[in-house]
């Protein structure tokens, strides 16, 4: 007797769904900074602290030099026997506190013309010495220190020069040598000057200090 074998069912296909379509999302270009003339944006700040720190040393320069030059000779009296005549020349040097505002004045100009260059340099490549910059404002302080307190040092000898004090007996002379105390006069308003601009430098760089703590 023959054995017939019924095949097995195939078993069904599963129609396989379509990959979702995946929509692409157009690209936004960063916006776009306008500048003029096509120039990268600068800074402000920087550019300001380079004009200020070379207003230090050209105001320091032009203290000193006109200091210096500050040399008269009269006929003075003698108040004593044979009671003549004689000259008298008067300079900067006679007094230590013109010689040390002289010298402090000196090291502020030098400052200013070493600071000037490389507040430039970093405007020029920006991150080149970030620890040397932020320094700045240290130095700024002590230097502030330093001219004010030599421009009021010499500014009471003048001033004793000018008004003269008789509880003391010291007599006034700038009635005497006038072009000597003009150049005086010039050199303490030029280093007056010099110490504003030294506050103006203290106020920006802890400003541009400011701006980089993470708030």
């Amino acid at each position: 007797m023959a054995s017939t074998e019924t095949p097995a069912p195939e078993p069904e296909k599963v129609a396989e769904a379509p990959p979702p379509k995946v929509e692409k999302v157009a690209e936004v270009p960063p916006p776009e900074v306008k500048t003029q003339g096509g120039a990268p944006p600068s800074d402000y700040f920087a550019l300001g602290e380079v004009v200020l720190r070379f207003l230090l040393f050209a105001a320091a320069l032009v203290a000193v030099v006109v200091m210096v030059t500050s040399k008269q000779t009269e006929k003075r009296p003698i108040p004593f026997p044979p009671f003549q005549t004689n000259y008298v020349t008067v300079k900067f040097n006679h007094s230590p506190a013109f010689i040390y505002f002289v010298a402090a004045l000196s090291v502020a100009g030098l400052y200013g013309i070493i600071t000037t260059l490389l507040s430039f340099y970093a405007i020029l490549k920006p991150g080149c010495c970030p620890k040397l910059l932020s320094h700045f404002v240290i130095f700024d302080v002590i230097l502030l220190g330093i001219v004010a307190a030599a421009t009021a040092a010499a500014g009471a000898v003048a001033y004793i020069g000018l008004k003269g004090n008789k509880h003391l007996g010291w007599g006034k002379v700038c009635d005497v040598y006038d072009d000597f105390c003009g150049h005086l006069a010039a050199s303490f308003a030029v280093s007056l000057f010099a110490s504003i601009v030294l506050v103006f430098l203290v106020l920006l760089s802890i400003y541009s200090l400011s701006k980089k703590i993470p708030k």
